[in-house]
C-alpha cells in the first residue's frame, strides 16, 4: 500500500509536550487498569492506512493488558514512516491519556497527532488539518502513558492517531496502543423519550388553540 506524502509538513510548531512522555515504570502504570478503555473499543471498525500487514493495526489495539509487552503481532508502516489508525468506541470515551509500546530504535514513532470524532481523514487531510493534540514521543520500548488535554477529549468517539514521522527508519514499529480514560454508553430512549414529552405539549396548545377558534366563529355564526 502506498500513498503520496509529497507535501506533508513536519513543522514543530504547536507541538505539545506531555509531562511523562519519557516512560514509565510498572508499578506507576499499574493502576491504569482501574481505567483501561479495551472492551468499550469497536474492534471490527479499526482500520489503519499504510500497515505493511492487513489488519495489523487492529491487532495491536486488541492486545490485552497482559500482553502488552509482548513483541507479535507488531504494526509496521509500508511505503514509509507514516500511519493512520482510525479507532472508534461503543460510546463516549472521557479520554485521558494514549498508552503505546514501539521500539528504542530509530523505528520508533516520534510525532503522533490526534484527531477526535472524524471517520474520513487520510494522510492528506491529517496533514493539513489542525489536530486536537500533538504529542512528541521517546525512542523507548518501554510503555509511554501520554497524557492529553482532557477539557478537548471529553465527548470522544473515534479518535484518529497519525504518525507522522519516526526517529530515522523508512519503516515505524508499533507493538501496543492502549487508552485510558470513562466510558459512557450510548443509548438513544431517554432522547427520544425527551423529544416527545417536549413535543406533546406543544402540539396540545396548537390543538387547543384551533378548537378555541373554531368554537369562537361557531358563536359568532349563531
Amino acid at each position: 500500500m502506498s500513498h503520496n506524502c509529497s507535501g506533508h509538513s513536519h513543522g514543530e510548531d504547536g507541538h505539545n509536550h506531555g509531562p511523562g512522555d519519557a516512560h514509565d515504570h510498572s508499578d506507576d502504570i499499574e493502576p491504569a487498569l482501574q481505567t483501561l478503555i479495551w472492551k468499550q473499543i469497536d474492534f471490527e471498525q479499526i482500520r489503519t492506512l499504510n500497515e505493511s500487514e492487513s489488519d495489523a493495526g487492529a491487532k495491536v489495539v486488541e492486545k490485552t493488558w497482559p500482553q502488552r509487552l509482548e513483541p507479535e503481532p507488531e504494526l509496521a508502516s509500508d511505503a514509509d514512516e507514516q500511519l493512520l489508525i482510525f479507532v472508534p468506541f461503543a460510546g463516549v470515551v472521557k479520554l485521558h491519556a494514549i498508552l503505546l509500546r514501539s521500539s528504542a530504535d530509530s523505528s520508533a514513532p516520534k510525532t503522533l497527532k490526534l484527531f477526535i470524532n472524524r471517520d474520513d481523514l487520510d494522510f492528506s487531510t491529517a496533514s493539513d488539518l489542525q489536530p486536537t493534540q500533538t504529542l512528541e514521543l521517546s525512542q523507548t520500548s518501554e510503555i509511554q502513558e501520554l497524557p492529553v488535554k482532557r477539557a478537548l477529549f471529553g465527548n470522544t468517539y473515534n479518535i484518529s492517531l497519525f504518525i507522522e514521522d519516526n526517529f530515522g527508519d523508512d519503516v515505524s514499529r508499533i507493538f501496543w496502543i492502549g487508552f485510558k480514560g470513562e466510558f459512557t454508553n450510548i443509548t438513544r430512549e431517554p432522547v427520544e423519550v425527551l423529544y416527545e414529552k417536549a413535543a406533546n405539549p406543544k402540539d396540545h396548545t396548537l390543538i387547543q388553540g384551533v378548537g378555541d377558534m373554531a368554537a369562537h366563529g361557531t358563536r359568532h355564526g349563531m
